[in-house]
C-alpha cells in the first residue's frame, strides 16, 4: 500500500495592525516610490501588543482545521516553522499544541529561515508516507517586528508577521505533495543572520547596545542567490516529480522582493498569471509567507484539484527548499451554524483542560511538600 500525503485544510492569520509604506517615512528616510520600486512592497502586517507567533499560528490551524473538517484530537503531529519562536524553549509548536487541545500530536518547532515551511512540510510528508502518523498539521509563523530594527532603511521596509497552515493526511488516492527538494550552503550563512541571543553571544549590556538582537542581512548577496536558486529548485522538484514546467497550473514563489519574484518567472518562462503574488500587501513574512499565499490563491479559486502547485523558497542558512503539490482538495462548503458552534467550544474546554492539568501539577508538588515535612517530622531522630 502506498500513501500520499495531500493537503486537506489551510489556513492563516494576518494582525489588524497596517503599516504602509508613507508611515515607514516618517519613521526613517524613505519614501513609498522608493520601496515600491525596489521591492514591490505597499504595506506590511505588524502583531499588536500581546500577540506572538503562538497566539498568530493558532489562528491560522484554527481555520485550517475547519478546511479540513478535523478535530485537533486526530492531530498527530505539529511543526511549526519559525526563526521568532515565543521562548528559544519550549517550541512554540508545544504552546500550539496545548492552545489547539491537540492531546495527541507529538509536536517541534523547525528553523531553516524562510524555506522553513517547505522544509517542514517536507518532513511531515514523508513522515505521513512512510506510515508514521495519519495526520500532521504544518505551520509557519514569524513575528518578524519583535527582531527588526526599525531604524534601518535597509531592512525595516521588508518585513512583517503573520502565520499560515495546513492540514496534511495520509491517503491511498493519487496525488498531494509529489516530491521535494530541500538543500544549504552554510558559508553563507553570514549573509542574513540574528547575531545574538544563542549561547555564542548571549543577551549582555554590549549585545543590546551595540543592536545584536536585531537582524542583519546583506541585501545584495541574498538577492543574486535568491535569484540563482528558485528557477533551479523548480526545475530540480519538477524534474524529481517526473513533470515538467508545462504541467504547472501555479507557482507560489517566496514573498521577498516583486524583483526576486520576476527574474524567477523569466528564466523559468512562466506567465504572469500563472505566479500568485501577494507581498504587496503583506511583506516579507519569512516562514509564513509561502503558507499565506498557499491559502489565499485557495481561497480565491486560484487552485483547483488536478491543479499542479509548485512552492519554492529560499532563506537564512543559506536554505533553499520546493515542493510539487498536486491539489485534491475542493473548496469546502460553510460549515453549518451548529458545528461552527461545537468548533468554537472546543478551544475553551482546551484551555480550561490545559488550567486543570497545571493545578494538578501545583497540588501534586504541594502534597509532595508536605508529605516530606510529616516524614521528616515521624523519622527517628
Amino acid at each position: 500500500m502506498t500513501l500520499h500525503a495531500h493537503v486537506v485544510g489551510w489556513g492563516k492569520y494576518v494582525p489588524r495592525r497596517v503599516l504602509t509604506n508613507d508611515d515607514l517615512s516618517r519613521m526613517v528616510e524613505t519614501s513609498d516610490e522608493w520601496i515600491r520600486t525596489r521591492t514591490g512592497i505597499r504595506e506590511r502586517r505588524l502583531a499588536d501588543e500581546g500577540e506572538t507567533t503562538a497566539t498568530m499560528a493558532v489562528e491560522a490551524a484554527r481555520q485550517a482545521l475547519e478546511v479540513a473538517r478535523i478535530s485537533p484530537a486526530q492531530l498527530d503531529l505539529i511543526i511549526v516553522a519559525t526563526v521568532t519562536p515565543d521562548h528559544l524553549f519550549p517550541a512554540t509548536a508545544c504552546l500550539v499544541q496545548d492552545a489547539l487541545g491537540a492531546t495527541h500530536a507529538a509536536a517541534f518547532d523547525l528553523s531553516a529561515g524562510c524555506s522553513g515551511f517547505i522544509y517542514a512540510l517536507s518532513v511531515a510528508a514523508h513522515l505521513l508516507e512512510a506510515g508514521a502518523f495519519q495526520t500532521a498539521l504544518v505551520i509557519g509563523a514569524e513575528t518578524l517586528s519583535r527582531i527588526t530594527d526599525w531604524s534601518d532603511r535597509a531592512t525595516c521596509v521588508l518585513f512583517g508577521d503573520g502565520a499560515g497552515a495546513v492540514v496534511l493526511q495520509a491517503g491511498e488516492n493519487e496525488g498531494g505533495v509529489l516530491a521535494t527538494v530541500l538543500g544549504a550552503d552554510g558559508s553563507g550563512g553570514d549573509l542574513l543572520m540574528l547575531p545574538a541571543g544563542g549561547s555564542r553571544w548571549p543577551a549582555s549590556h554590549r549585545t543590546v547596545a551595540e543592536g545584536l538582537h536585531y537582524l542583519r542581512m546583506q541585501g545584495r548577496e541574498v538577492f543574486r542567490f535568491a535569484v540563482r536558486k528558485m528557477p533551479a529548485t523548480t526545475r530540480k522538484v519538477l524534474e524529481r516529480a517526473g513533470l515538467t514546467l508545462d504541467d504547472v497550473g501555479l507557482l507560489i514563489p517566496h514573498q521577498a522582493n516583486q524583483r526576486i519574484i520576476d527574474a524567477a518567472a523569466r528564466a523559468l518562462g512562466i506567465p504572469e498569471d500563472a505566479v500568485y503574488v501577494n507581498l504587496d500587501r503583506y511583506g516579507n513574512t519569512s516562514a509564513a509567507s509561502i503558507p499565506i499565499a498557499l491559502c489565499e490563491a485557495a481561497e480565491e479559486g486560484r487552485i483547483q484539484p488536478g491543479d499542479l502547485v509548485v512552492c519554492v523558497g529560499f532563506g537564512a542558512g543559506l536554505t533553499w527548499g520546493a515542493a510539487a503539490i498536486r491539489w485534491t482538495r475542493p473548496q469546502p462548503l460553510p460549515l453549518p451554524r451548529y458545528q461552527r458552534l461545537l468548533r468554537r467550544l472546543y478551544y475553551p474546554l482546551a484551555a480550561f483542560r490545559s488550567w486543570l492539568r497545571r493545578l494538578g501539577r501545583r497540588l501534586a508538588a504541594l502534597w509532595s511538600r508536605i508529605a516530606g515535612e510529616e516524614n521528616g517530622k515521624n523519622s527517628p531522630s
